[in-house]
């Protein structure tokens, strides 16, 4: 059974930092790319983040320089470090898993939230 399971989102104030992790399971880690996506209130699902499969990083416009993809193979677990985030990072954080051969083949946490507020 596949699992991807987020934990770290949480209330924190304009300029704060937090660390989403997503640890996986039931997946051959390294067959998959592996990224994060969000989804704010009334808007659409978006790319943040996401390894590409040759092994760079892919990070959305709006987060460049303020957000940090990694991972650790050996914990199957993928990380985003989120650094001085604003209200408008509010969202949904979602981890997804793409296969790096049959792209149609992905896999979804569950969500974790955060939310930027003074």
């Amino acid at each position: 059974q596949v699992q991807l399971v987020e934990s770290g989102g949480g209330l924190v104030q304009p300029g704060g930092s937090l660390t989403l992790s997503c640890a996986t399971s039931g997946i051959i880690f390294t067959f998959y790319n592996m990224g994060w996506y969000r989804q704010a209130p009334g808007k659409e699902r978006e790319l943040v983040a996401s390894f590409t499969s040759a092994g760079s990083t892919n990070y959305a416009d709006s987060v460049k320089g303020q957000f940090t993809l990694s991972k650790d193979g050996d914990k199957h677990t993928v990380y985003l470090q989120m650094n001085s985030l604003k209200a408008e990072d509010t969202a949904v954080y979602y981890c997804q898993a793409e296969d790096r051969v049959v792209h149609t083949n992905t896999y979804w946490g569950q969500g974790t939230q955060v939310t930027v507020s003074s």
